[in-house]
């Protein structure tokens, strides 16, 4: 393996990045859709399917998060989701980071409650 080769998948990401439409998808096969953040940040507004699980309590425990199906993490505009699907895929998980957070599920016309 050449160093650009061994370069690129030392520094590959564990997950992916998503849409709000890519996760619609992912949410209509039965992912799950973490928010990752705040108490405060959570009752502003959420995702009705959403499950709140603060970026810091992720860390601890996976919060009986289930490995049997993908894991879709939420924050206000994707940088601590990018940490949380980062840390789920470490342990396992199919995970992925909704790209531009909470504010993009706002600005696409998706729920919000």
């Amino acid at each position: 393996m050449g160093l650009i080769s061994s370069l690129k998948k030392t520094f590959r990401k564990p997950y992916k990045t998503v849409s709000v439409a890519g996760a619609k998808e992912l949410l209509a096969s039965g992912a799950t859709l973490i928010d990752v953040r705040s108490a405060q940040e959570w009752r502003s507004g959420r995702a009705p399917q959403a499950r709140h699980v603060p970026l810091e309590k992720l860390q601890a425990s996976t919060a009986g998060v289930q490995k049997t199906r993908p894991v879709i993490a939420m924050c206000q505009s994707g940088v601590r989701s990018a940490s949380a699907a980062r840390l789920l895929a470490g342990k396992g998980y199919e995970a992925y980071s909704l790209r531009g957070g909470m504010s993009a599920w706002r600005q696409a016309g998706e729920p919000v409650r």
